[in-house]
């Protein structure tokens, strides 16, 4: 069955909503822009929304080079550079990982604290600086930005499908914070790639991602719920863990389209 990147998204703040995109760069650490900065907290850990689901509130945009940041209930919003000037450096923290970071500005964070209620900062990690992608999955020395571990993330809409026969209430693709989804194909076939390509670029597959509570989270209210975690955890179960989707690494840049064909193996 003929395969096809029926969409794209990236996520330029970790943790708050996405922006799906009809064409984007494939770089070594992710898609362009794609969680390039992030929230920390006064003990620069990241911040996201397994703690605070209501950043799912703040939607993002790009025009003109700017990222704009828009609370989606009381509509307040704030425009950085995307490419913010260097600033003084500093180490945060991404689960056990430390990378080295700037604070945006201090209007900015200011802006976040505001909103959110408690001090917090927000940073951005620029190209040049390194992440190294967990060895143990690595295929050469990949990097990663900000995101949880790996530069890439591929759901089947298939997949998501057959998990929404199985809920009362059916979600979006939008729960698991997907780069790229796909039409045609088998329910959870993506968990087998070993390699593949969306239309000139190629990919391998590195490992089945597991999920959390953040999956919990609706992104259209912020609130969270029990599923669709607990259903997963009922037939995705391995390990001790919930898988769904699959993560990977590019082996080399390029530019995808929405549509482009894709080839597995």
């Amino acid at each position: 069955m003929q395969k096809h990147l029926s969409e794209i998204w990236i996520y330029p703040v970790k943790s708050l909503s996405g922006i799906r995109m009809k064409q984007a760069r494939v770089l070594e650490k992710g898609l362009e822009h794609d969680r390039r900065f992030m929230l920390v907290d006064q003990d620069n850990r990241f911040i996201t929304q397994r703690e605070y689901p209501e950043l799912a509130l703040f939607d993002t945009e790009i025009s003109d080079n700017l990222l704009r940041i828009t609370h989606r209930l009381n509509k307040q919003a704030i425009s950085l550079p995307l490419l913010p000037l260097e600033r003084k450096v500093f180490t945060a923290s991404i689960w056990n990982d430390a990378v080295s970071v700037s604070e945006v500005d201090v209007r900015a964070s200011a802006w976040f604290s505001d909103q959110l209620k408690f001090n917090c900062r927000l940073v951005f990690f620029p190209e040049k600086n390194l992440r190294p992608v967990d060895r143990a999955y690595a295929i050469g020395n990949e990097q990663v930005s900000l995101a949880d571990g790996y530069p890439f993330l591929i759901i089947g809409q298939a997949s998501l499908d057959d998990l929404n026969t199985r809920l009362d209430e059916p979600v979006e693709i939008t729960r698991f914070r997907p780069n790229f989804v796909f039409t045609g194909g088998e329910p959870y076939e993506e968990d087998h790639w070993n390699n593949f390509s969306i239309g000139t670029v190629r990919f391998a597959g590195v490992k089945n991602c597991a999920r959390c509570v953040l999956i919990t989270v609706n992104p259209a209210t912020g609130t969270k719920g029990v599923e669709p975690l607990r259903t997963l955890s009922g037939y995705r179960r391995k390990n001790g863990k919930v898988y769904f989707g699959q993560n990977a690494v590019a082996l080399a840049p390029g530019t995808i389209y929405e549509g482009d064909s894709i080839q597995s193996a």
